[in-house]
Order: C-alpha cells, then sequence, then structure tokens
C-alpha cells in the first residue's frame, strides 16, 4: 500500500484497521436485469482499488450506489462507520438523513463527463461546494480553491470559464472541485473516457499523484497500464459479480479466472482478436 504523507494523516484513522468504505451483498436491478449479484468489496484506508471489467459489468453501478447515486435492493453500504444504505429483499431501510449526507461528503466523485457548471469560472467551480453546503468563509475558499488548482496545473486558468479550457483540463477542475470537500475518498468513474487520447496522461497523472499522497480511491478505468501501475489492487467484474481481486501482479500475469484472462488478452492485445 501506498506510503501516507504527514499532511494527510489528520485525515485519517490509522489506527482503525476497519475499511472505510465496506459494501456487502449488493443486488441491483433495472427492470428485469440484474446488474450487481452479491456483490461484496471493502477498501482500506490509503487504499487504490482499480475496477475493470468488459462494458455492461456493472462497474459504473457499483460506484454510483458507493455515493448513494443508485439505490440498492440488497445489501449494505458503510462508509467510515456510517450506514450510507441499507436494503432487504428490495425494501430500503429508513436511515438518518444527516449521516447520509455526513457520509457522502467523505467520498468525493469524478464522473465521465465533468459537469462544471458552465456559468462559473474554473475557481468559482472549486469554490461553490465549500462554500454553499459547509459554510466556508469567501476568503478561505478561495485559498483552497487557488491552492488546489495550482496542484492541478491550472494556477493560470483559474478566470478560465469551462467552454475556454480543454477537455482534460476541465476534467483536472472537477478533480480540485471534488477535493475542495476534503474527502476521505475519492471515486472515480471512467475519468479519461471523454478525453481525446492525447488528453488522458494529464488526467491520469494527476490521479496518480494522489495515490502517492496516500488518496483512498475506488477507480473504474479501461485503462489497464494506469491501473497495473498504480492500484495496490484490481477487482475484476463480468455480469453483476466481482469475479476475481488481488494485487496488479497476480491479476495481469497469473488470473486464477478464464474469464478475466479473456478479458485482459481482448483489451491488451487487440490485434490478436
Amino acid at each position: 500500500m501506498h506510503s501516507v504523507p504527514d499532511e494527510l494523516r489528520s485525515v485519517m484513522t490509522t489506527t482503525d484497521e476497519t475499511p472505510l468504505i465496506a459494501a456487502r451483498g449488493l443486488r441491483k436491478s433495472f427492470g428485469d436485469i440484474e446488474v450487481l449479484r452479491d456483490v461484496t468489496l471493502e477498501v482500506g484506508r490509503g487504499e487504490v482499488v482499480a475496477v475493470i471489467g468488459p462494458s455492461g459489468s456493472g462497474k459504473t453501478t457499483l460506484i454510483r450506489t458507493l455515493n448513494a447515486l443508485e439505490t440498492i435492493d440488497d445489501g449494505e453500504i458503510i462508509v467510515d462507520g456510517i450506514c450510507l444504505q441499507r436494503a432487504t429483499d428490495g425494501r430500503r431501510e429508513k436511515l438518518d438523513r444527516r449521516r447520509i449526507r455526513d457520509a457522502r461528503r467523505e467520498l468525493g466523485m469524478v464522473f465521465q463527463r465533468f459537469n462544471l457548471f458552465p456559468h462559473l469560472t474554473a475557481l468559482g467551480n472549486v469554490m461553490c461546494a465549500p462554500r454553499s453546503v459547509n459554510g466556508v468563509a469567501e476568503d478561505e475558499c478561495e485559498a483552497q480553491a487557488r491552492k488546489l488548482l495550482d496542484q492541478m496545473g491550472l494556477a493560470e486558468r483559474c478566470d478560465n470559464y469551462p467552454h475556454q479550457l480543454s477537455g482534460g483540463q476541465q476534467q483536472r477542475v472537477a478533480i480540485a472541485r471534488a477535493l475542495a470537500m476534503r474527502p476521505k475518498a475519492m471515486l472515480f468513474d471512467e475519468a479519461t473516457s471523454a478525453l481525446d487520447p492525447e488528453l488522458v496522461g494529464e488526467v491520469l497523472k494527476v490521479m496518480r499523484d494522489l495515490a502517492v499522497q496516500g488518496m483512498t480511491m475506488i477507480i473504474v478505468t479501461h485503462e489497464m497500464r494506469f491501473a497495473q501501475k498504480v492500484a495496490d489492487r484490481i477487482v475484476v467484474m463480468d455480469r453483476g459479480s466481482i469475479i476475481e481481486s488481488g494485487p496488479p501482479e497476480q491479476i495481469f500475469t497469473h488470473p486464477k479466472e478464464k474469464r478475466t484472462a479473456e478479458f485482459l488478452h481482448a483489451v491488451l492485445h487487440p490485434d490478436d482478436m
């Protein structure tokens, strides 16, 4: 697991070995289509988990349930000791809304599309949530937003609107916006899939830097080489289930499941197909 620098230790309970994120027995259907089938996943503090698998395997649905953007039909999701969702046989347990809100704040989310506010500058987008949701003072918000944008390599772009930025720059603003809420974990749903190939690297670099800094991350990705280099653990999904999980060297060189081997061969050696 990646080492944790001193500046991040204040937001991580290093003495607590319980998972930061725990999803147990998740089931989810859209109509007659079951998209999650008894999925269990636990993520430790400071761990980087890459979720891979073919399109339609349930990866995006899984990561959206972890932030309660999708409800579950069965199972439970616990974030830093707080139950975010719990359901049995399609009946969702009523939970304390305030506790749910607090749990969701611990999870920063970065989507395939950037979802920036078009009428706000890069600086305004990053300042928006801490100011309006957390009530942080204007000057503190601005100082933090400028620092984050500088870390994203966007110090000179603070006053630009989204339409004045490239796709890679917009996605880095979106990452800064998520980090502005000071989450304990970051969820990435195919953060590079909407980018032109030449812009992918700049976003992956930011994500790689976060991993080195000790940020807990769950990354849904098709970037296999990136997952292999950055993740502590690879989770492979197919047809709504986790079919295999393990360290990158094991998954990529000696997968246990035939379906994993088939998928990796298809994405890493497409010319052989």
